[in-house]
Protein backbone atom coordinates (compact mmCIF):
# COMPACT_ATOMS: atom_id res chain seq x y z
CA UNK A 1 0.00 0.00 0.00
CA UNK A 2 1.77 3.03 -1.59
CA UNK A 3 -0.44 5.84 1.26
CA UNK A 4 -0.19 5.73 4.80
CA UNK A 5 -3.54 6.25 6.40
CA UNK A 6 -4.53 5.80 10.04
CA UNK A 7 -7.73 6.65 11.99
CA UNK A 8 -6.30 7.23 15.49
CA UNK A 9 -8.43 8.98 18.26
CA UNK A 10 -7.36 10.66 21.13
CA UNK A 11 -9.35 11.85 24.41
CA UNK A 12 -6.76 14.03 26.70
CA UNK A 13 -7.43 15.69 29.70
CA UNK A 14 -5.04 18.00 31.87
CA UNK A 15 -5.19 20.27 34.31
CA UNK A 16 -3.68 23.46 35.79
CA UNK A 17 -0.91 23.65 37.93
CA UNK A 18 -2.40 22.64 41.61
CA UNK A 19 -5.73 22.53 39.34
CA UNK A 20 -5.79 25.76 40.50
CA UNK A 21 -9.06 27.59 39.15
CA UNK A 22 -7.17 30.04 36.51
CA UNK A 23 -10.06 29.88 33.90
CA UNK A 24 -13.00 31.34 35.78
CA UNK A 25 -13.49 33.75 33.20
CA UNK A 26 -15.98 31.67 30.49
CA UNK A 27 -15.36 33.82 27.80
CA UNK A 28 -11.48 33.45 28.54
CA UNK A 29 -11.73 29.73 28.92
CA UNK A 30 -13.87 29.43 25.47
CA UNK A 31 -11.28 31.61 23.85
CA UNK A 32 -8.36 29.50 24.94
CA UNK A 33 -10.48 26.00 23.78
CA UNK A 34 -10.78 27.33 20.32
CA UNK A 35 -7.10 27.91 20.48
CA UNK A 36 -6.21 24.94 21.68
CA UNK A 37 -8.22 23.24 18.72
CA UNK A 38 -6.21 25.75 16.55
CA UNK A 39 -2.94 24.65 17.75
CA UNK A 40 -3.95 20.47 17.27
CA UNK A 41 -5.42 21.29 13.70
CA UNK A 42 -1.67 23.11 13.02
CA UNK A 43 -0.19 19.34 14.41
CA UNK A 44 -2.13 17.63 12.37
CA UNK A 45 -4.26 16.65 14.85
CA UNK A 46 -7.93 17.89 13.78
CA UNK A 47 -9.91 18.42 16.77
CA UNK A 48 -13.25 17.05 17.30
CA UNK A 49 -14.09 19.36 20.41
CA UNK A 50 -12.00 20.99 22.79
CA UNK A 51 -14.09 21.91 26.15
CA UNK A 52 -13.47 22.07 30.40
CA UNK A 53 -14.13 24.14 32.94
CA UNK A 54 -11.78 26.68 35.15
CA UNK A 55 -9.38 23.86 36.25
CA UNK A 56 -9.10 21.42 33.60
CA UNK A 57 -9.21 21.15 29.65
CA UNK A 58 -10.13 18.19 27.59
CA UNK A 59 -9.25 17.75 23.59
CA UNK A 60 -11.10 15.24 21.53
CA UNK A 61 -9.12 15.09 18.44
CA UNK A 62 -8.28 12.41 15.07
CA UNK A 63 -4.13 11.98 16.42
CA UNK A 64 -2.29 12.83 13.56
CA UNK A 65 0.32 10.17 11.54
CA UNK A 66 3.71 12.56 11.92
CA UNK A 67 3.98 13.84 15.78
CA UNK A 68 4.25 11.63 19.21
CA UNK A 69 1.63 12.16 21.75
CA UNK A 70 3.94 13.38 24.03
CA UNK A 71 5.33 16.08 21.74
CA UNK A 72 1.45 16.79 20.09
CA UNK A 73 0.69 17.45 23.92
CA UNK A 74 3.99 19.57 25.28
CA UNK A 75 2.96 21.37 22.26
CA UNK A 76 -0.24 22.41 23.24
CA UNK A 77 0.48 22.99 26.59
CA UNK A 78 3.27 25.17 25.50
CA UNK A 79 1.74 27.40 22.99
CA UNK A 80 -1.48 27.89 25.27
CA UNK A 81 0.42 29.03 28.00
CA UNK A 82 1.90 31.35 26.24
CA UNK A 83 -1.32 32.58 24.63
CA UNK A 84 -3.27 33.13 28.00
CA UNK A 85 -0.37 34.80 29.91
CA UNK A 86 -0.05 37.20 26.79
CA UNK A 87 -4.18 38.01 27.32
CA UNK A 88 -3.90 39.24 30.98
CA UNK A 89 -2.09 40.46 34.26
CA UNK A 90 -4.06 37.68 35.50
CA UNK A 91 -2.57 34.90 34.31
CA UNK A 92 1.31 35.80 35.08
CA UNK A 93 1.17 33.05 37.25
CA UNK A 94 -0.77 30.42 34.93
CA UNK A 95 1.41 26.99 34.47
CA UNK A 96 -0.38 23.62 33.46
CA UNK A 97 0.52 20.74 35.65
CA UNK A 98 3.55 18.76 34.42
CA UNK A 99 1.35 14.93 33.67
CA UNK A 100 -1.48 14.44 31.57
CA UNK A 101 -3.87 11.62 31.15
CA UNK A 102 -5.14 10.37 27.29
CA UNK A 103 -7.33 7.35 26.34
CA UNK A 104 -8.04 6.37 22.69
CA UNK A 105 -11.60 6.32 21.33
CA UNK A 106 -13.35 4.26 19.46
CA UNK A 107 -14.89 5.84 16.16
CA UNK A 108 -18.40 4.25 17.61
CA UNK A 109 -18.15 6.44 20.63
CA UNK A 110 -17.21 9.59 19.25
CA UNK A 111 -20.21 11.39 19.49
CA UNK A 112 -20.55 9.72 23.19
CA UNK A 113 -17.03 11.15 24.66
CA UNK A 114 -17.71 14.80 22.40
CA UNK A 115 -21.04 14.82 24.33
CA UNK A 116 -19.50 14.27 27.63
CA UNK A 117 -16.63 16.82 26.62
CA UNK A 118 -19.32 19.57 25.78
CA UNK A 119 -21.48 18.82 29.00
CA UNK A 120 -18.70 19.62 31.37
CA UNK A 121 -20.72 21.91 33.45
CA UNK A 122 -23.19 19.66 34.13
CA UNK A 123 -20.82 16.75 34.78
CA UNK A 124 -18.92 18.63 37.42
CA UNK A 125 -21.37 19.67 39.64
CA UNK A 126 -21.77 15.99 40.84
CA UNK A 127 -18.34 14.98 40.50
CA UNK A 128 -15.06 16.68 41.19
CA UNK A 129 -11.87 16.82 38.24
CA UNK A 130 -9.71 14.46 40.61
CA UNK A 131 -12.70 11.57 41.18
CA UNK A 132 -13.27 12.65 37.14
CA UNK A 133 -9.48 11.55 36.37
CA UNK A 134 -10.03 8.02 38.33
CA UNK A 135 -13.08 7.07 36.69
CA UNK A 136 -11.67 7.59 33.51
CA UNK A 137 -8.10 5.76 34.50
CA UNK A 138 -10.52 2.63 36.16
CA UNK A 139 -12.49 3.08 32.98
CA UNK A 140 -9.20 2.13 30.85
CA UNK A 141 -7.83 -0.59 33.33
CA UNK A 142 -4.75 2.26 34.04
CA UNK A 143 -3.36 1.76 37.53
CA UNK A 144 -1.85 4.90 39.10
CA UNK A 145 -0.20 6.40 41.90
CA UNK A 146 -2.18 9.08 43.97
CA UNK A 147 1.43 10.68 44.64
CA UNK A 148 2.55 11.10 41.15
CA UNK A 149 -1.00 11.80 39.46
CA UNK A 150 -1.87 15.61 41.40
CA UNK A 151 1.39 18.19 41.00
Amino acid sequence: MPQSLSAVYIHLVFSTKERRPFLRDRETREALHAYLGGISKTLDCPPITVGGMEDHVHVLARFGRKITQAEWIKELKRVAHLWLTEQSQTYADFQWQGGYADFSVSPSNLERVKEYITNQEAHHRKLSFQDEIRALLRKHNIGWDERYVWD
